[in-house]
């Protein structure tokens, strides 16, 4: 599939019939990955054609009919998401995202202290897995969120925010995950932010043999599961933050397929909390065969 800035295909199933519509790329998002603010246009700017007021940086939505896919048309490059999430959740970034979002250094305060339902992924995996593991997460930031933390695993982090990792972890780049096997393979809560996750996965099935199983965890967004159909669900769909795809579980399947994986698991998984409930696919892979 073709890595292009603006797509023009699905980014799950390649379709070209694409349905758009008109957004906005949230402020903060905007800033920090492309370094573009919001501006007030008034009579001092002298435009002959625009009229007067606040500007903010404009996309489309984009709803794939063939799988359901709802994502965002700007395909970040390497260098915007590099610049999107390093240092993720810390002190820059949380100072810069609490100016546009007041609040969200009150919110990420209970970000860092992990998901509350780390023990159903790890009972939905169990079965699937030998009792001693050795563990790549994917994306995994801190390693706040890696499952089976417990006993004697060998547990490493592949992620580009380098951030501090909890104890118990290492770091691995690239090159240390192909020199290694591993059981499991966790991509968790990575996808929605990644603009070309076929591509991801490509990258992610090198690190795996025939054994590891390969688990996927992706939001089953609000969105996609209070609107009926894709036109309700585009026009709903004006602004875009970090999470740049919004998955259906047609989507997911063609994903999974399309990178060489067989699913054998899979889950729309509701998720109970103090604050409110929410729906995550969990998704169990192996190499197809």
């Amino acid at each position: 599939m073709s890595e292009e800035l603006i797509a023009t295909a699905c980014v799950c199933c390649g379709s070209s019939s694409l349905i758009k519509a008109p957004a906005v790329l949230m402020p903060f998002v905007a800033h920090r990955a492309f370094g573009w603010t919001p501006v007030s246009i008034d009579s001092s700017w002298g435009l002959q054609t625009i009229p007067e007021g606040r500007a903010y940086s404009v996309c489309n939505s984009l709803h794939c009919p063939d799988c359901g896919l709802i994502f965002l048309d700007i395909r970040f490059d390497d260098g915007a998401l590099s610049r999107l999430y390093a240092g993720y959740r810390g002190e820059e970034y949380t100072r810069l995202r609490d100016t546009y979002e007041p609040g969200y250094r009150l919110r990420n305060d209970g970000l860092q202290d992990g998901i509350t339902y780390l023990d159903e992924v790890e009972r939905f995996l169990l079965p699937l897995l030998p009792k001693r593991l050795s563990v790549l997460d994917w994306g995994g930031d801190t390693g706040v969120n890696t499952p089976f933390k417990h006993g004697s695993n060998c547990l490493h982090v592949f992620d580009i925010s380098d951030v501090s990792l909890v104890p118990g972890i290492s770091r691995v780049n690239l090159e240390g995950a192909l020199a290694h096997r591993y059981d499991l393979v966790v991509c968790s809560n990575v996808l929605e932010h990644t603009p070309y996750p076929l591509a991801t996965l490509s990258k992610i099935i090198k690190v795996m043999d025939k054994n590891s199983v390969l688990y996927l965890e992706v939001p089953h967004e609000v969105l996609m599961r209070t609107r009926a159909t894709g036109h309700e669900r585009l026009s709903a769909k004006r602004h875009w933050h970090e999470h740049v795809n919004f998955f259906t579980d047609k989507a997911v399947q063609h994903l999974v397929q399309g990178s060489g994986l067989e699913i054998i698991k899979f889950e729309d998984r509701k998720i109970s909390s103090s604050a409110c409930d929410f729906h995550q696919f969990f998704v169990a892979a192996k190499l197809a065969e």
